[in-house]
Formats: C-alpha cells, structure tokens, sequence
C-alpha cells in the first residue's frame, strides 16, 4: 500500500474537500473537489463509483475525519484522511 505522500502525488487520485463552499473558494489543493462533510453521507453512491483512492481533507482534519468515519460505515474502504490543508500543502510538496 502505497504512503499518503505518494497517494497525494498520484494524479489519479481524488481528492475532497470538506469544507464549506466558502473555505474552498479562498483556498484549496490543485484539482480538489468540495463535497461539504455536511453532503457526505448522501454522496456514497458518488463515492462508491470513484474506482480510485479518495483522500479527504479539511482546515485542521477534524472534519476529514468526520468524512472517513461515515464513508467507511458506508463500505468505502480505499478512502484516506489527508489532515487539514496545511498538511495537504506540505505532502504535495
């Protein structure tokens, strides 16, 4: 299994954004997608089509994980919690 790092690097890999239209507009990670946690649990049928990882994300990680929580309940397995953006900034980097 390949590190968040590589995961992060991977351009195949989907990453979400967490946070609130707002947040997302004053700053994000290159090709981020926003789903607000709030929407997470009536997108799993969004999220079981993606064939590839997802890795979520917030501002300090506490909704991204909030996010994994309810995407795991609902039997998505290949889905990671990134942290908050500053952590996101940094493994990208």
């Amino acid at each position: 299994m390949a590190n968040l790092k590589e995961l992060v690097k991977d351009p195949s890999t989907i990453i979400v954004d967490v946070r609130s239209p707002m947040e997302f507009a004053m700053e994000h990670i290159p090709n981020a997608i926003n789903i607000p946690v709030e929407q997470i649990a009536y997108k799993t049928d969004e999220f079981k089509s993606f064939k590839k990882p997802v890795v979520v994300y917030c501002r300090s990680g506490a909704r991204s994980g909030m996010a994994l929580g309810i995407l795991q309940q609902n039997g998505i397995a290949n889905v990671y919690n990134g942290g908050g953006i500053g952590d996101m900034q940094y493994l990208i980097n």
